[in-house]
């Protein structure tokens, strides 16, 4: 097989290129919504059902706020809100260029550095910085959005 045939096989069709650009679109409108509207006046957000019910804040605690300080430009109050919105946004950002380029040329970005031991590393991580940041004394406190 040449190399022409095989990129037309892993090609996107038509089908995934409009659901790349779906997905473009609800990303970008939300991230209008988080921008426009403040999360911590509008009561249309979404709150964390752990921290309703319990008191504890997540490990995504704090993002849509964070995002929200980020975007109006005031990176230290969104780092305030979350300290892991940057590795969010790191993924959120790799997600968006593929689903881009999927649209735009056919192709997405590869998945192979999200592997198993990638995503159980991040997630042991996000569950300790959730237990860190709920623990009610200096230095860990500070992290509590």
């Amino acid at each position: 097989m040449t190399p022409e045939e095989t990129s037309k096989k892993t090609d996107a069709s038509v089908i995934e290129r409009a659901l790349a650009l779906a997905g473009l679109a609800g990303i970008s409108a939300a991230l209008f919504a988080v921008g426009y509207f403040d999360p911590t006046r509008a009561g249309f957000f979404p709150v964390c059902p752990l921290y309703k019910t319990t008191g504890l804040a997540c490990p995504g605690c704090g993002l849509t706020r964070g995002l929200h300080a980020l975007l109006h430009g005031d990176i230290l109050t969104a780092l305030d809100y979350n300290l892991l919105l940057p590795g969010f946004l790191l993924v959120l950002g790799y997600f968006v260029i593929s689903l881009f380029l999927t649209f735009a040329r056919g192709r997405g970005l590869a998945y192979r550095q999200f592997n198993q031991k990638t995503i159980w590393g991040f997630f042991i991580f996000a569950m300790i910085f959730g237990v860190l940041r709920n623990l009610p004394f200096y230095p860990f406190n500070i992290l509590y959005p």
